[in-house]
């Protein structure tokens, strides 16, 4: 804001002897740049709204829908597509369920106090995380090559019981989870340990004084500090798994998420585009509901930190707005 001076009213010499202010007069900055960026911006989303419902010439049809929605549209919803989407979910849900347990295992045996089960997570996590997880997909689906039986036994001994590999690998379902979950818990070591270590040593002082034991310590008094830590990178960690499960039908040839079932459809009609934007609103979806998840999620476990206040909800972000828009105006304001 520029401040302009104005006339100075004469100064009052009655008994009280008070300078009355000078007015000024208030002329607001004119933002130029932000004018123009925003012209900028708003010509571009005309282009990709045009763009969007824009039509070309094709087989025959000088009107037809450039993206084609009517075929989006009557593929959105079909079973195929639906079961495909649950089928992510689930295999989403269980992968990462498993890799936080994995993943909570690791990063104790990285802060403990015995060099041989450092050294056992170290070499884990730099197996699993220097390896491609397709790569890793791959190599779960052909393991009978390596071993055909599986068998829990006395090492070097006799074995109480096994099974054929072959007979748990066409499973695509459980060799996709096992995958994922495995890979992830490489991952989610290394956000828990940071979460581990943010916590103030005098915590866990604190509880072994009390004479909890060390397992105590971390589930009762140090995990519950770390998650605030902790929740936002493993949300994220949620998001990228959801996609990730699109490389299973890639890598194994079938496991019936929702990229297969767009594929399957497509290798038919050869509808491509129209069948990828199908895929791709049924991702938009679902990471969306999870992105809105993780942040009521952080917002719990951020309460009583001093950082801030916590951040609005939408419900609260839209009742602020209204407020601003419906308050009267100053007395004295210009009109």
């Amino acid at each position: 804001m520029h401040l302009v001076d104005a006339p100075t009213p004469p100064v009052s010499h009655s008994g009280d002897a008070r300078i009355v202010p000078p007015a000024l007069d208030v002329v607001p900055v004119r933002h130029v740049g932000r004018w123009i960026a925003s012209g900028v911006l708003l010509i571009v989303v005309a282009m990709f709204v045009h763009t969007l419902f824009s039509s070309i010439p094709r087989n025959g049809n000088p009107h037809d829908s450039r993206f084609e929605w009517n075929v989006v549209g009557h593929y959105l919803f079909q079973w195929s597509i639906v079961h495909g989407a649950i089928v992510t979910l689930e295999i989403t849900a269980i992968s990462m369920a498993a890799g936080v347990l994995l993943g909570i295992v690791l990063a104790a045996m990285r802060l403990s106090a015995n060099r041989q089960l450092r050294w056992a997570s170290w070499s884990y996590l730099w197996f699993f995380r220097g390896t491609p997880v397709y790569v890793q997909l791959i190599f779960w689906s052909n393991l009978a090559w390596i071993y055909p039986r599986l068998s829990v036994g006395i090492p070097f001994g006799p074995s109480f019981w096994s099974v054929d590999t072959n007979s748990l690998i066409t499973n695509l379902f459980l060799v996709a989870v096992v995958g994922l979950s495995l890979n992830e818990a490489a991952y989610m070591a290394e956000i828990v340990r940071a979460g581990i270590i943010a916590v103030d040593h005098g915590q866990s002082e604190a509880a072994q004084a009390l004479g909890m034991r060390r397992v105590q310590t971390l589930v009762r008094i140090v995990l519950p500090q770390a998650m605030r830590v902790i929740v936002p990178p493993t949300g994220n960690e949620t998001i990228s798994m959801l996609k990730t499960t699109s490389l299973v039908g890639a890598a194994l040839g079938g496991g019936g998420e929702l990229y297969r079932a767009v594929q399957n459809i497509y290798d038919l009609n050869y509808l491509i585009p129209p069948l990828l934007i199908v895929g791709c609103l049924w991702y938009l979806a679902m990471t969306s509901v999870l992105s809105i998840g993780q942040f009521y999620i952080e917002r719990y476990y951020g309460r009583g930190i001093g950082v801030g206040p916590a951040p609005l909800t939408l419900s609260q972000t839209i009742r602020r707005s209204l407020r601003r828009t419906q308050r009267p105006p100053m007395p004295g304001a210009p009109s």
